[in-house]
């Protein structure tokens, strides 16, 4: 017999189908079992479109079924009125009489009252189950909604002797064609990404997605004096970009300035990428700037490619005296670290 584990795993295997295309909102994953058998399953795919527990509901056939039928949820059921009516008037609605979550949801419009209407209702919920995974799977999302900052990503690529750039700034390439595909593949799973003016300067690049299905990150440039040359990719190619600096704030074509006052720059940037909905960053160079976010304790996981190339000198890597988990690729290394 299946357990219960089991039938919320698989509706957090469906949750992360959603990645990329759902933010600001959850992942979310429902599945509705009769009788021991799955009759439904559902995940929230696209932002404003309809949630996970709609999917699983409307997959279901037989609909006289959901009387005897348990819904396993990966996160609490919402209870309030957005873009979409609240999924718990829906489970009340269709008499499905045992609720299983994996956690509550922490939007304030939310937080606990999903499970409270359901309890009132006569529904039986069962909270809890599957929960540490749950959280891992909508990191960016608590993230965003506990501590009003995105989820920091920093990734960088290094030779064997820890170097990321020769002395002229020159980076092509430490890491190799697979590697570089998987970056693309992130990028079309998060809100945003950034780089320093450094970066910006001496690669120029596009900060795009490209090989891969998905759409582009928003692209963040920090030019604290505003320096930078406008006919750069970032500037010039047409596509949305912020530019965090001390100076000005203004809109020119598809690029926003805005100038950061009060806390630190970073927590400043941090702060106002919040305030957009932003709820994941990765930051991807160069040395100077993923070390300001190191030191200053505002990241939450490191992606380090490691290649078998040697550069003898030039720009150190950062350093974070953590563990790390590796993995073997093709002829690179990834280091993951994780900010407890």
């Amino acid at each position: 017999m299946i357990s219960d584990l089991q039938y919320m795993n698989r509706a957090l295997e469906l949750a992360v189908l959603g990645m990329g295309s759902v933010s600001p909102n959850p992942l979310v994953g429902c599945v509705i079992v009769y009788n021991n058998k799955i009759i439904g399953e559902g995940f929230h795919q696209k932002n404003g479109e309809k949630l996970a527990e709609v999917n699983a509901i409307e997959s279901v056939r037989d609909h006289s079924l959901l009387r005897e039928s348990t819904l396993y949820v990966t996160l609490e059921p919402c209870s309030h009125h957005g873009k979409t009516p609240p999924c718990s008037d829906l489970i009340i609605k269709k008499g499905i009489k045992k609720v299983v979550v994996a956690v509550e949801d922490p939007n304030p419009l939310v937080s606990g009252s999903g499970i409270r209407k359901l309890r009132d209702a006569g529904v039986q919920v069962e909270l809890a189950l599957g929960r540490d995974k749950a959280l891992e799977v909508n990191k960016r999302f608590f993230m965003s909604m506990v501590n009003k900052r995105p989820y920091v990503i920093l990734k960088w690529a290094q030779t064997a002797d820890r170097f990321l750039a020769r002395k002229n700034y020159d980076s092509k390439w430490i890491s190799d064609e697979y590697s570089r595909a998987i970056v693309h593949t992130w990028r079309a799973q998060e809100d945003a990404i950034m780089v320093g003016k450094n970066t910006a300067k001496y690669d120029n690049p596009k900060l795009t997605v490209r090989g891969t299905a998905g759409k582009n990150p928003l692209r963040v440039v920090l030019d604290q004096k505003l320096e930078l040359d406008r006919k750069l990719e970032l500037f010039s190619d047409g596509l949305p970009t912020l530019c965090y600096n001390l100076n000005d704030s203004k809109v020119l074509s598809e690029t926003e300035f805005i100038k950061v006052t009060g806390k630190s720059f970073i927590e400043g940037v941090l702060t106002d990428l919040g305030l957009r909905n932003i709820q994941s960053l990765i930051v991807e160079g160069g040395a100077q700037l993923l070390s300001s976010f190191i030191d200053k304790d505002l990241w939450d996981e490191a992606r380090v490619f490691t290649s078998p190339k040697f550069f003898g000198d030039g720009i150190k890597a950062p350093d974070i005296n953590i563990p790390y988990t590796e993995e073997p690729l093709m002829s690179d290394k990834l280091l993951t670290y994780r900010n407890k």
